[in-house]
C-alpha cells in the first residue's frame, strides 16, 4: 500500500509541474505586431526622431501567487551610450492590476492608478519616451519587462533614474516577463 501511495503522490507531483510548466509569468501587447517592430506611436518625438511617443498597450498573466506589486521598465540595450538607456520605468503598481493601457506613460500620470510612480527616463524627465535609435543603426531592441515584486512599494519617485529603479526592483524581484520589440530609422 505504501508503495502504492507514493506513486500517487509522485504522479500528482509530476502534474502539478506540469501546470506549473504550461502556465508561465508572461507578457503581452496589443501594439507591438506579430514581428515585434514597435509602431510610429511608440517613436520618440524630438532629437530627430518622429513619432506619438506613447508607450504600448501591456498585459501580463500568470504572476507568482506572493506577488506584492508590479515594476515595468523599457530598456534599449543598443544605445551607443556604454550604459543602454531607459525610456521608461514604472513602480508601485498593485499586485490584482495586470495590465496598462496605451498611453500610460503619459508625464502627468493621469492613465495610472494613485501611488504607481515613474522614474526619470534617459532623456530627462519622468513617464515614456519612445525609440529613437541614430539614423542608419542596426535595429535596436527595446526589451519590456513586468517584475513581480515581494513588496508593495519600492522607494522611488519621479527623480529616480533607471539605474536606481533596476536596482530597487532586482532587490525585490521574484519573477519576470520580458517581450522584446525591435526598431530603426
Amino acid at each position: 500500500m505504501k508503495k502504492h501511495s507514493v506513486i500517487a503522490i509522485t504522479a500528482l507531483a509530476a502534474m502539478s509541474f506540469q501546470v506549473l510548466a504550461a502556465t508561465p509569468f508572461s507578457i503581452t501587447s496589443q501594439d507591438i505586431s506579430g514581428e515585434r517592430r514597435l509602431a510610429q506611436q511608440q517613436v520618440f518625438e524630438g532629437f530627430g526622431c518622429h513619432g506619438g511617443n506613447s508607450s504600448p498597450q501591456l498585459a501580463w498573466k500568470n504572476p507568482p501567487a506572493a506577488t506584492k506589486s508590479f515594476a515595468v521598465t523599457v530598456y534599449d540595450p543598443d544605445a551607443p551610450t556604454g550604459s543602454g538607456w531607459w525610456h521608461w520605468t514604472v513602480a508601485n503598481i498593485p499586485a490584482q492590476m495586470h495590465t496598462l493601457q496605451a498611453g500610460a506613460g503619459n508625464p502627468n500620470g493621469e492613465k495610472l492608478p494613485a501611488g504607481v510612480v515613474q522614474g526619470r527616463n534617459d532623456f530627462g524627465y519622468s513617464g515614456f519616451g519612445g525609440a529613437c535609435p541614430p539614423a542608419g543603426d542596426k535595429p535596436h531592441r527595446y526589451q519590456i519587462t513586468v517584475s513581480a515584486l515581494d513588496v508593495d512599494k519600492l522607494p522611488v519617485d519621479k527623480n529616480a533614474s533607471g539605474a536606481l529603479v533596476g536596482f530597487m526592483i532586482n532587490s525585490h524581484v521574484l519573477a519576470k516577463a520580458q517581450l522584446t520589440a525591435t526598431y530603426s530609422r
